[in-house]
């Protein structure tokens, strides 16, 4: 069994994926290639948003939306430490501080009640991470930027494609970010990226910024990074695109197997009601987590920990001086989290054995 199966899907859309490809080494245009801004004309409508750019990674994307908006050393961005470490990474990466802020209990996502008591003076922007698929609660966060004049950018690295009452994540807050490494639910085949936002200049300024800060050619204006995205990856995703709609109907059908399942045995995930997942994985939470991880393998079945150490415990960021128990909830679901098989060609059967081999470890 697969924990993600991509040559499944790969099987499934041999055809316009190798003709993608080919069409791109018949072009031998594999920087800037037209598929570039084809494929950010396609997102950019996908999600409703005006600008999508393209980027060689979502914490790429991320650290160009800050540099654009001149976060810098002395500010403060609040963000989760319930995360991937690109999050805060790319806020330290500016010379600015990662704030952060406890997560929900149940949902996992940073917890709007909490963020209001976090800012200072110093603190310029609030990041929330859509975890695990689904939208943070993006209209509150919004709601307390706009009262602190602060801005918003959603880190959307697992949520491209999810919806909160009919709106897609990325188009929501002031920019936002997703990724399409391998294993998300829009993924390329290898690391790829997009930037959001409605706004034009701040667009133009992320163009500028991905090409080593040059607005024509040899002519620097400001620093920048070397953040393309690739014209075979591009078309990678263009191929995959007109099957993205079916795959996140499918996932909702894997969830709501899995919830059948295992609902009322182990605790599963809790989706909000207006909230549409794209679950990028789907974590239930245990108590000694370990003899079932190690259960499950002996079954044949894989597992994965995400994340198994929060951003508060990492020792790159031992210098914010934080305590151990600083944010509990993040702390305790680091301890509980397990992420069980999950894509849209899972089998019925084999939910069935992933759930009597979860059933059974916890009995």
């Amino acid at each position: 069994m697969e924990f993600i199966d991509l040559q499944t899907q790969y099987r499934a859309m041999r055809d316009p994926i190798n003709q993608a490809i080919q069409a791109v080494l018949d072009s031998s245009r594999y920087i800037n290639g037209p598929q570039v801004k084809e494929l950010e004309t396609a997102l950019a409508a996908f999600v409703g948003c005006d600008h999508a750019v393209g980027f060689s990674s979502g914490t790429d994307a991320l650290l160009a939306i800050l540099m654009a908006k001149g976060i810098g050393p002395g500010d403060e961005v609040i963000t989760t430490p319930f995360t991937f470490i690109a999050t805060a990474e790319t806020i330290a990466l500016t010379g600015a501080k990662p704030l952060f802020v406890d997560v929900e209990p149940d949902t996992l996502n940073i917890d709007p009640n909490r963020i209001e008591a976090a800012i200072t003076p110093r603190t310029k922007a609030i990041m929330p991470v859509s975890i695990f698929g689904q939208c943070a609660d993006l209209d509150a966060i919004n709601a307390i930027a706009a009262a602190h004049d602060l801005w918003v950018l959603e880190d959307a690295c697992q949520s491209f494609g999810a919806a909160n009452k009919g709106r897609r994540s990325c188009s929501m807050t002031t920019a936002a970010a997703t990724s399409f490494f391998p294993a998300k639910p829009l993924g390329c085949y290898g690391d790829g990226g997009m930037a959001f936002t409605r706004d034009a200049e701040l667009a133009q300024q992320l163009r500028v910024i991905r090409e080593h800060g040059q607005i024509a050619q040899y002519q620097h204006a400001v620093l920048g990074i070397n953040g393309r995205l690739d014209s075979i990856q591009a078309a990678i995703l263009l191929a995959k695109l007109p099957c993205f709609e079916g795959e996140i109907q499918a996932r909702q059908q894997v969830a709501a197997r899995y919830a059948a399942l295992l609902g009322g045995k182990v605790r599963i995930p809790v989706i909000r009601p207006e909230n549409v997942s794209v679950f990028a994985q789907y974590t239930i939470r245990i108590a000694g987590r370990d003899q079932v991880r190690a259960t499950l393998a002996q079954a044949g079945i894989p597992t994965a920990v995400h994340y198994p150490i929060p951003l508060h415990h990492q020792a790159v960021f031992a210098g914010l001086g934080h305590a151990r128990e600083a944010f509990p909830n993040a702390t305790l679901a680091a301890n509980e989290v397990i992420s069980l098989p999950m894509h849209p060609y899972l089998t019925a059967e084999q939910q069935e054995a992933v759930a009597q081999a979860v059933l059974s470890a916890v009995a």
